[in-house]
């Protein structure tokens, strides 16, 4: 087993202590917010007039009024729909200062706030919106458009008003008591669905605890303050965009610039204009940022970059390196059932000894590496990591499947293996990994390799049926510009670097690599493609 606190020195670690809260002992702060609204009042009483958030249309808001705001929006959904603790409040916005203040109001009032993808079509989010049991679900015109017919299976919804100036939900603007504050430390505060298939979505549950905690943690290892600042160039509505960055910041009493869609261009305008120092976005996010290096040759605020919801390849990190060479890059892992933290990578990724490694675990996580029959294994065999602490949900919604094992181990369906300094490598899904006539291949590994190679800007491998081998990877590849490449010569240099099992079978190459509604590579989309564009048949 591996525990975070050993991990980290104890100047990081100041003020953390074992505590018993709902009958469980969690590793956290000895002084923290009660709740996610506790975090934006202490933040507004130490920095009303610092700005908190700069919204899409420029337009700025200090942190006390955000926090006037919110709590004019706690008073409307308390009087208006009778919301109090334990009613789950459902959000379909996108990145906007109305998200901003429902997210907090929600919490002042001990309500559960649940943000739903607003990338998901009619068919794809009915099932979810009934099953969250929501109270009201508020909207705008534009994503209720979207979901179609599938709000109405919300007994109560309110669309903003477009014809208002700033604040878009006239309620929140009028003179209502106060309503009572409510909830704590052990409370569920947010409920998020997982990003697989609708029909296979969990409703994760979060308590103040497991979000507080993991922003504070985010705060004290990446050393946030006040002047930072930032862009969520990621989606609001998952924990990176919700946790990682928006509570953590408005934490720190930093600035935060929201864009409501992600433009490689505008992104790297916002951060040479406005100084940005702190940026934290998936490898696709990444990626498109890249090919703009030229254009924008220095980007001297830049501390931070970090990297999490899927496998960031080395030589893309390396690239990173050579264009903002003192800006740090760090690896994150995460999942919507740890609050977003769970491994962080110490360094810089690209000049470490270490590159490739996914990171240590954050103080107040325990790993552990186990086999099948769950036997923790030795240092260096990979297994499937489990992970417990402070910031990992307590359970699903509404769910037969419990989250956690008896012990209190969340088994991450990642498979990974770990150093005796507590270093661990994450190396593939459990359910991606291809089991070739008994040789396992994993599918990270395999993209990192062929990623190194002359004129590939991206792959995605993927497994297909095999009659002789049960199954055989392929790969799908996005050449750079101007790139010559050819299948015979892709597996030809694979044969050369790789063992003849791990040779993909196939290549194709594609404009693109399909992404999920999470932004991870969609391997099934890419096997689907491989198996259409050779004539197989899906079997």
């Amino acid at each position: 087993m591996i525990t975070g606190s050993a991990c980290w020195s104890t100047a990081l670690q100041r003020g953390m202590t074992e505590r018993v809260i709902d009958g469980r002992t969690f590793y956290t702060f000895a002084e923290m917010p009660e709740t996610i609204y506790d975090v934006l009042a202490q933040a507004a009483a130490a920095h009303p007039g610092s700005i908190a958030i700069v919204d899409d249309d420029g337009t700025s808001y200090t942190f006390a009024r955000l926090l006037e705001l919110t709590d004019g929006m706690a008073a409307y959904l308390a009087h208006r729909y009778g919301v109090g603790e334990g009613d789950r409040v459902g959000m379909l916005l996108g990145a906007s200062i109305e998200f901003c203040a429902i997210y907090f109001a929600c919490s002042k009032i001990g309500a559960v706030v649940v943000p739903f993808s607003t990338k998901y079509r009619e068919k794809e989010i009915v099932q979810l919106l009934i099953h969250a049991e929501l109270k009201v679900l508020l909207t705008d015109a534009h994503d209720a458009r979207r979901a179609g017919e599938a709000i109405h299976a919300v007994d109560t919804v309110e669309l903003c008003d477009p014809s208002l100036e700033g604040f878009r939900f006239a309620g929140a603007l009028e003179p209502l008591p106060a309503p009572t504050r409510a909830g704590g430390l052990a409370s569920p505060a947010v409920m998020m669905y997982t990003s697989g298939t609708t029909s296979m979505s969990k409703a994760v549950v979060l308590t103040n605890l497991n979000v507080v905690h993991a922003a504070l943690v985010y705060q004290r290892l990446m050393g946030t303050t006040e002047f930072d600042r930032t862009v969520i160039p990621v989606p609001i509505y998952h924990v990176t965009g919700l946790i990682a960055l928006l509570t953590q910041f408005v934490y720190a009493g930093a600035c935060i610039y929201l864009h409501r869609r992600f433009d490689a261009r505008r992104l790297l305008e916002c951060v040479h204009d406005e100084n940005i120092t702190y940026l934290h976005a998936s490898p696709t996010a990444f990626e498109k940022l890249l090919p703009l290096r030229d254009e924008f040759p220095e980007l001297p605020s830049l501390r931070a970059l970090l990297s999490g919801s899927s496998y960031e390849p080395v030589p893309k990190m390396r690239a990173f390196h050579a264009w903002l060479p003192a800006c740090a890059f760090q690896v994150v892992y995460g999942l919507t059932e740890t609050a977003s933290p769970a491994l962080l990578f110490p360094f810089d990724s690209p000049t470490s000894i270490y590159a490739g490694a996914t990171g240590k675990p954050f103080p107040g996580v325990e790993a552990c590496i186990v086999d099948d029959e769950g036997n923790e294994v030795e240092t260096g065999v990979v297994g499937e990591l489990l992970l417990r602490g402070s910031c990992i949900t307590p359970g699903y919604f509404n769910c037969e499947k419990t989250a956690l094992n008896a012990d209190g181990w969340l088994a991450t369906g990642d498979m990974g293996y770990a150093d005796a300094l507590g270093m661990v490598w994450v190396v593939d899904r459990k359910k991606d990994m291809i089991n070739r006539g008994g040789e396992k291949v994993w599918c990270s590994c395999l993209e990192e390799t062929l990623c190194a190679l002359s004129g590939v800007c991206e792959a995605c491998v993927a497994g297909i049926p095999d009659e002789l081998y049960g199954e055989v990877p392929v790969a799908a590849i996005v050449p750079e510009p101007d790139a010559d490449l050819t299948e015979e010569g892709i597996i030809a240099a694979m044969r050369e670097r790789v063992a003849g099992f791990e040779v993909p079978e196939h290549v194709i190459f594609a404009d693109y690599i399909p992404q999920t509604v999470g932004d991870k590579p969609n391997r099934a989309a890419v096997r689907a493609a491989v198996l259409e564009q050779k004539g197989m048949i899906a079997r």
